[in-house]
């Protein structure tokens, strides 16, 4: 969404598709069909961003979503203007839509932070202001080194790798656990195992390959609409990053130089408009295969703990070796998520043994009232 001017020197400049013959579509037809999704985008933008005006309680983002709003009523007024002059018929009602709908619906319900994953799908700018932390806690933002320095955040593939290798470990132990209170043969808790491992580490990988082949779609999405954006409109989405960082507690001026400054560099203007206008981080998007491979393996590898005794040894003596490993696992688990929440080590791991003995302990009496009472 670019904020086009209807004249006076102090909004850009907008080249009109005649002035431009690379970008000039090429007949009449294609000029209408362009300037009606032009028109629409925006009209449904603006009606979004006066939504949002009423959820939204703190008053500064009051203030950006009505300024952004007042942006997108002018972006589609110059579409109106273009489909006049093309001999299209202007839509006297553009609803909303069932989508945004659905959204907002879910936003008064709880908030506009809550949903802003769903809000950044329908276009909406600034939602970056939620993912960061108040004015009051940090400095402001007055120099262009610092955009994006506030978004990183250490250890997050190990962090996901220490998740996955928890959820196999658990899972299983629990399947096996289970199956042994009921009494079964070793060998069928060997079988159980490993189709408990197979299952489980494919429907990870699916999940995990769905989830970033699905966040990727909409970053190109977005990023092809900012690039196009940027390319002709440069100095109207300066405008709106000024607009966001004032949100964000930059005073105006500084708001101003900063968005020129920034907007001046192409390449680096297209990221810093992703992570601010949209709240995407392009640097959290990785491989979908890579992602699908990297949950496979981390679960397969938790997995694979409670089911090792079964593969060396048969009876009671696999089943009492496959609760120590898990217990031990479970709790160097535990301790190593504390490199991540800073808290005891000792706790942390006491935790999450707790955790698991509980799964383990529920799942063996379900499996013990189901069954046969002694495992051979």
């Amino acid at each position: 969404m670019s904020q086009i001017p209807s004249g006076g020197p102090s909004h850009p400049a907008t080249p009109s598709a005649e002035a431009n013959p690379a970008t000039a579509p090429a007949d009449g037809a294609a000029i209408r069909e362009a300037a009606r999704e032009g028109f629409l985008e925006e009209r449904r933008s603006a009606l979004i961003y006066a939504q949002l005006c009423h959820i939204e309680t703190e008053p500064r983002l009051m203030r950006m979503f009505e300024r952004l709003g007042a942006a997108a009523q002018e972006q589609a007024t110059f579409w109106e203007r273009r489909m006049r002059d093309a001999g299209a018929e202007v839509p006297s009602e553009v609803p909303i839509g069932l989508r945004a709908t659905i959204v907002l619906w879910l936003a008064r319900r709880s908030s506009v932070r809550a949903v802003r994953g769903l809000l950044s799908v329908l276009k909406v700018r600034g939602l970056v202001v939620y993912t960061t932390s108040p004015p009051t806690g940090h400095g402001p933002v007055t120099h262009s080194t610092q955009i994006g320095q506030r978004h990183k955040m250490g250890g997050g593939n190990l962090r996901a790798a220490v998740f996955g290798i928890n959820d196999g470990l658990v899972s299983n132990a629990s399947l096996i656990f289970g199956m042994a209170g009921a009494a079964v043969g070793s060998e069928t808790l060997l079988l159980v195992g490993i189709a408990g491992l197979l299952a489980g580490a494919f429907s990870m990988a699916a999940g995990e390959y769905v989830s970033v082949r699905s966040q990727r779609e909409v970053f190109e999405y977005q990023i092809g609409l900012e690039r196009a954006e940027l390319e002709e409109y440069p100095e109207a989405e300066a405008q709106e990053l000024a607009i966001i960082y004032e949100a964000k507690g930059v005073p105006p001026a500084d708001a101003k130089r900063l968005a020129d400054t920034l907007i001046a560099d192409p390449e680096r203007a297209l990221d810093t408009l992703a992570r601010e206008e949209l709240g995407l981080n392009p640097d959290e998007l990785g491989s979908p295969w890579g992602a699908a491979i990297s949950s496979f393996v981390a679960f397969a590898a938790g997995a694979l703990i409670p089911l090792v005794p079964f593969l060396l040894v048969e009876g009671a003596t696999a089943f009492r070796a496959a609760v120590i490993s898990a217990a031990a696992a479970l709790f160097a688990v535990g301790a190593l998520l504390s490199l991540f929440t800073g808290r005891s080590a000792l706790l942390s791991g006491a935790r999450m043994l707790a955790i698991g003995a509980a799964a383990g302990i529920a799942t063996y009496a379900i499996g013990s009232l189901l069954g046969a009472p002694a495992l051979p």
